[in-house]
């Protein structure tokens, strides 16, 4: 098999899983590039974020009713209803993800200037502590949530400005999200499902982003065409069985086990 073809197949299939689970799948996608494949690290990253536009489709397939009722909501959406129970949603998704741009946006710049910056160990080394940072966030949410119902401004901006932040390599978007609205009171099969659908326009921009600043990297637009159907279809097949796993395993567990190899990983490589 050509390498570029299995090193497609390989990120796609790897997008499609981890983008479920609450282990920064831009920041273990980015160890894989830099550690196996030998990718620099600033491709690795644009790489990684372009993937998010293949589950962001994947979402949009899985969420396709709950998405056209949102959109159904736009022609009655009126500013003193905002938050009214009907058009909280609509109007979380909306703030949230503008929130998502204005801190996204200049943590991007930053995160480019960063990397070419770093040299790979310590590259690796960075993305290690930073999944040691949200293992341990996790662990502090556990048993946490409650019985709020509906989205306030408040929700929207924090956790739009907490996915802004998730552009970093290891900080988990979906961890992050869903931590910060089980703290805020929401129960977890809500603060999942309103992360999940807070992930559709902010993966899409990311890909979006990507690919009008810096191209398609590490890969030919064909190879990249299949890295993104196989993310889509992989993230549509498994959404539904991951969601079910997350409610019953330990991921900070297993973010602080893979932070910590990083960061010993890392070192090596400093030395």
């Amino acid at each position: 098999m050509d390498p570029s073809v299995a090193l497609s197949l390989i990120v796609g299939i790897l997008q499609g899983i981890f983008e479920w689970l609450p282990i920064s799948s831009e920041g273990n996608i980015t160890l894989y590039l830099t550690v196996v494949e030998n990718v620099s690290p600033a491709v690795a990253v644009q790489l990684s974020l372009f993937l998010h536009a293949g589950t962001a489709l994947s979402a949009l397939a899985y969420y396709r009713d709950e998405v056209a009722a949102l959109l159904g909501e736009i022609p009655n959406w009126r500013p003193d209803r905002a938050f009214d129970r009907d058009r909280s949603e609509l109007t979380f998704l909306v703030v949230a993800t503008l929130a998502t741009g204005v801190v996204g946006l200049p943590a991007y710049v930053a995160l480019e200037e960063l990397v070419s910056q770093l040299a790979g160990g310590a590259f690796v080394a960075l993305i290690g502590v930073l999944l040691i940072v949200t293992g341990f966030v996790q662990r502090g949410v556990e048993g946490r949530g409650g019985r709020r119902g509906t989205p306030d401004l408040v929700d929207a901006v924090l956790v739009g400005g907490l996915q802004g932040l998730a552009i970093l390599p290891g900080v988990s978007r979906s961890g992050t999200t869903a931590s910060a609205l089980l703290l805020r009171g929401h129960d977890g099969p809500s603060s999942f499902r309103l992360s999940f659908l807070l992930s559709i326009p902010a993966a899409l921009g990311a890909g979006a982003i990507t690919t009008l600043s810096d191209g398609i990297p590490a890969i030919s637009p064909a190879m990249a065409a299949v890295a993104l159907a196989t993310s889509a279809i992989v993230g549509y097949l498994t959404i539904d069985a991951l969601m079910r796993l997350v409610e019953r395993v330990s991921f900070w567990l297993v973010c602080v086990g893979l932070g910590a190899l990083a960061v010993i990983g890392g070192g090596v490589f400093l030395v």
